[in-house]
């Protein structure tokens, strides 16, 4: 229904162009364009009602980590998901059903980067300080044991 509707407009304005300057054309052309672009699906990140109204089944999967790493990750995978927020720091990620497949290599991919960013988390300065304090207090209490045992 919407193609025919579609054609038909592109046969209505390639007869009118005939009569039509060049920018007169340009202007016609840019306001199918909008139209056009209107019916179009959304892709990426959006609300959880937009990714409802696409007509595909969805699935959700609970996500307690970092969203800003996993928008990232599923930018480069084209994968159309939302976030619904359930507790503070908890959310359910939506997707399509259909997507299955681009969302376990996103997930994949996902996990890996959380699990290195766990790895090579560093202290801050102040927590490196006191371990160095405390470090240096054994040594210091090493050494007056030792000394106590050779007297």
């Amino acid at each position: 229904m919407v193609d025919e509707d579609i054609s038909r407009r592109s046969i209505a304005i390639s007869v009118k162009t005939a009569k039509l300057s060049a920018k007169a054309l340009a202007y016609v052309f840019a306001s199918v364009g909008r139209k056009l672009s209107k019916h179009e699906l959304p892709h990426g990140k959006m609300s959880v009602k937009k990714l409802m109204s696409h007509g595909t089944a969805a699935s959700s999967i609970e996500l307690s980590c970092d969203t800003v790493l996993f928008d990232r990750v599923a930018r480069k995978w084209n994968v159309d998901y939302a976030f619904y927020k359930t507790e503070p720091g908890k959310y359910l990620l939506f997707f399509k059903s259909n997507q299955a497949d681009a969302m376990t290599a996103c997930f994949a991919e996902y996990s890996k980067k959380v699990l290195k960013r766990e790895k090579s988390e560093k202290l801050p300065i102040r927590e490196q300080i006191a371990k160095a304090r405390e470090a240096i207090k054994k040594q210091e209490k090493q050494r007056v044991r030792e000394v106590e045992h050779e007297r």
